[in-house]
């Protein structure tokens, strides 16, 4: 879909993060808030009243829809663009990196540092219990 070719009535449809998406993914680059509404606003023809009336709702909206990823640097970008490096080490201590820096389009592999031959203990799953259906509802 091309926004800016489509008619100010069919844009009118769209909502404005969805605008903003089709912005980041036809530009190639990060943009702010800012831009990225002064830009909407362009297209849907609003005026300064309207611009100031709305940006705060599209910033709450950027912020809860998950195809956008706010950057260190304060510019928005398309989540598909960035990836998440997982590290679990030896205390079973979970961290979650983001490469903001990441351009490649092609999926990159997940670097996890397991041991095959390391023994995990399971002590989570000891109190774990098989049902049988029936006898689940027999109970009942």
């Amino acid at each position: 879909m091309n926004i800016y070719k489509m008619k100010k009535d069919e844009l009118e449809l769209l909502s404005f993060t969805d605008i903003a998406y089709e912005i980041l993914k036809k530009c190639k680059e990060q943009k702010t808030t800012v831009e990225l509404f002064k830009e909407i606003a362009k297209l849907l023809e609003l005026s300064d009243d309207e611009y100031a009336d709305r940006i705060g709702d599209f910033y709450t909206s950027l912020t809860t829809d998950k195809r956008f990823y706010a950057l260190d640097s304060g510019n928005w970008d398309l989540r598909e663009r960035h990836s998440a490096k997982i590290v679990i080490d030896d205390e079973d201590d979970i961290d979650v990196e983001i490469d903001e820096d990441d351009d490649d389009d092609e999926d990159d592999e997940k670097d996890v540092d397991y041991d095959a031959n390391e023994d995990y203990e399971d002590d989570d799953l000891e109190d774990l219990v098989i049902i049988d259906k029936d006898e689940s509802e027999e109970e009942e």
